[in-house]
């Protein structure tokens, strides 16, 4: 066991002197006396106080996240104060010797400059202060000081140094993760964006022109067919939230099918099979409609003959722990190496309307497992599976209108 963890803080989380000093001067815990040995001990310790100041640092960091994480890396630290600052401010002060914040942000200058931690004598009129000693460790992200971390106690100590060095480095990490994060939601939005933009000039041409040349021959079925473009597009731009469920996908693919039949009449026929216990599931908002946007592309749109006709099969059905959606169409197919060089994002590769913004978002959210599955050829049709997980941590539908 100490040979493994050890080997886990060599390649990822070095925080042995942070466990020795955690040792030293962290009571043991009631219940936790069957550990092992005291090196055990301060190991296990030291991986649980870690882990429980992380969740706030990966929010980034903010006065709410330094003060919800000091407690935490303090106890870890072991040391009599802690405090956690930006580029410029004290964001939060634990323990005693607040009143020495001054003297922190003097030091801060000269860190974000030199991006090097440094360690020095505290000096205090107050004869009830215990603090005579601080080191200041820089927070960094992507070599760049966003902020450093405070260790101060009672008298010098090489461990202390060591100590703070090293979590401040694993601070580091998390506010990384942190920048990740938003990175990852930046793109899902730009994604989201850029498939709007692809399909939506497409679509509302048509269905604008579909609506006008009802206005004069049958105004009650204009009057219908614009009320279902005005909800689809109303929920294809909407901007709250990234996830949505099964059932409302499926009623916005419903209205944009009604304004495809108006298009193309009795060309096209549309097969659904839907099992009831999958609607709620939750999947990443505007993926399957552009997969049915694709098969009705590729179905009528690309088909060579006015008479030809368009059938698309949408099932959707439990399997265990996910639901499996498939989109069937008899259309005209694609090359396999074609559709690949579109999933790639190959430069000059086009023709699947939203395929590979879609089969990127999955992988981004679920895992490259769960990319999309196409199998195609050229006339052949296609036919697209998605393997949605039920359950998936921090996968969640956007509240509804009036919902909070």
């Amino acid at each position: 066991m100490i040979g493994f963890l050890a080997g886990m803080f060599a390649a990822a989380l070095p925080l042995v002197a942070v466990g020795f000093w955690a040792g030293r001067r962290t009571a043991r815990r009631p219940g936790l006396g069957d550990l092992g040995t005291p090196v055990e001990h301060a190991t296990f310790q030291t991986l649980h106080t870690a882990s429980l100041a992380a969740p706030p640092l990966r929010a980034g960091l903010t006065h709410d996240t330094a003060r919800r994480a000091a407690r935490g890396l303090r106890t870890l630290l072991g040391t009599d104060a802690l405090c956690l600052t930006d580029r410029n401010t004290v964001l939060t002060w634990d323990g005693a010797g607040e009143h020495h914040s001054a003297e922190i942000l003097e030091r801060l200058a000269r860190i974000r400059e030199s991006g090097r931690g440094e360690a020095f004598r505290i000096h205090c009129d107050d004869d009830g202060c215990a603090l005579r000693w601080a080191v200041v460790a820089p927070l960094t992200v992507d070599d760049r000081v966003h902020g450093a971390l405070v260790a101060c106690a009672p008298r010098e100590s090489a461990v202390l140094v060591r100590a703070a060095a090293e979590v401040a480095r694993w601070v580091s990490v998390q506010l990384e993760l942190a920048d990740l994060d938003r990175s990852r939601t930046r793109l899902i939005e730009a994604e989201i964006r850029a498939l709007r933009a692809q399909i939506s000039p497409h679509f509302i041409f048509n269905s604008l022109a579909v609506i006008a040349s009802f206005v004069r021959t049958d105004p009650d079925r204009a009057r219908e067919l614009l009320l279902e473009f005005a909800d689809f597009t109303r929920y294809s731009f909407r901007r709250h939230g990234d996830f949505t469920t099964l059932a409302e996908e499926l009623h916005a693919i419903d209205q944009y099918l009604a304004l495809v039949r108006a298009r193309f009449g009795e060309r096209l026929s549309v097969t659904l099979q839907i099992a009831p216990e999958v609607l709620p599931v939750t999947l990443p908002f505007l993926c399957l409609q552009p997969l049915v946007e694709n098969a009705v592309k590729h179905g009528l749109e690309g088909s060579a003959a006015p008479q030809d006709r368009s059938h698309i099969d949408i099932t959707a059905r439990d399997a265990g722990s996910e639901a499996l959606v498939v989109i069937e169409d008899n259309g005209v197919g694609m090359d396999p190496d074609r559709l690949r060089r579109i999933l790639a994002g190959e430069p000059g590769a086009s023709g699947g309307i939203g395929l590979s913004n879609v089969d990127d978002r999955l992988r981004q959210v679920y895992g490259d497992g769960h990319g999309l599955v196409i199998e195609t050829a050229v006339g052949a049709g296609m036919k697209i599976t998605v393997r949605l997980p039920k359950y998936q941590p921090g996968v969640h539908p956007a509240p509804g209108p009036g919902e909070s």
